[in-house]
């Protein structure tokens, strides 16, 4: 409870990592069973080689047999060669660090139209533009994208693509330092990506750089005001180097915004007891409780609470 928690990664992520960790592939792949495995002639595969699609070789590696499928996918709907060159050139000018488009990218084909799926986001990859669902999509979000520059939103969806390498790098177990490079890169691209400055100053935080963690919890308390994550992690930060004024003030914040955050009660209990505040501090082991009456911290939190309970009692 008292360790500065990350945003937890999306089902998907979680989900799409999962799944790559029990697969068991070849490291290389001759091309006559990747002609075999896509139901392509060598004539359709030197076709695509020569057009700079994927390297030659006698035999393919798993990312180039990716872009192979996805390729198969696209010829199969008739989608113009010199259209897929078009659009493999425009995603690595805007998508910075993108050097493998149709290993590295969803890209799919809406009749004529392509679309590059980048972070829960569609978007044509000549203009840039972003692609909606009017099906899916809210009123609400539909507000949001007129006012923006092409350039901002290509920031935004790069930011977020970093972001979530962020997530996914930590989930697989990646060093620490991998992590906080993808975090810095979605920072670089939008300053104001409350959720990977947070992740990033979570990791600052476990490897003792207290000083620049607070900065980037400091910076996306700024960007989002509204992120209880944000004021607990700051709290959690001012808490360990025992400034008890401001993490009971970022504490409250979080518990201000979000009145359900139970592990901002649970340090709040801890702070009050450590400052002899023993009636608010049963008070918030018993908010606590109400919200997690199952875990092992809230076992903790009642032998805690009972101890108290006592203490008053005997006094």
């Amino acid at each position: 409870m008292l360790d500065s928690g990350a945003a937890l990664p999306q089902n998907q992520i979680i989900a799409v990592i999962g799944h790559m960790k029990q697969m068991v592939q070849p490291s290389e792949y001759p091309r006559a069973e990747v002609c075999r495995m896509l139901n392509v002639s060598e004539r359709q595969l030197k076709s695509w080689e020569k057009r700079g699609f994927v390297s030659p070789s006698a035999t393919f590696g798993f990312s180039e047999l990716i872009a192979l499928k996805t390729l198969k996918r696209l010829s199969d709907v008739d989608i113009p060669p010199k259209k897929i060159q078009l659009a493999l050139s425009s995603l690595r000018k805007s998508l910075k660090d993108i050097e493998q488009p149709l290993s590295q990218l969803k890209i799919t084909a809406e009749g004529r139209r392509l679309a590059v799926h980048v972070a829960g986001n569609k978007m044509e990859p000549i203009s840039g533009q972003l692609l909606l669902d009017f099906d899916d999509v809210e009123i609400e979000k539909l507000r949001a994208f007129p006012g923006e520059s092409r350039r901002e939103q290509t920031d935004e969806v790069q930011s977020e693509f970093w972001f979530q390498r962020g997530l996914a790098l930590e989930e697989t177990g990646a060093p620490a330092s991998d992590a906080v490079l993808a975090y810095r890169k979605a920072i670089e691209s939008n300053p104001k990506a409350a959720g990977a400055l947070v992740n990033l100053g979570t990791l600052l935080f476990r490897m003792r750089k207290l000083k620049e963690a607070e900065s980037y919890y400091t910076r996306a308390v700024d960007a989002d005001p509204s992120y209880p994550l944000a004021q607990f992690n700051l709290g959690n930060l001012y808490d360990e180097q025992g400034n008890a004024e401001e993490a009971r003030k970022y504490y409250l914040n979080a518990i201000r915004l979000n009145p359900r955050y139970a592990d901002a009660h649970f340090n709040l209990a801890l702070l009050c007891e450590r400052n002899n505040d023993i009636l608010q501090a049963i008070g918030y082991w018993q908010t606590y409780l109400k919200l997690d009456s199952t875990s092992s911290w809230a076992r903790a939190a009642r032998k805690q609470l009972d101890r108290l309970k006592r203490a008053v009692r005997s006094k």
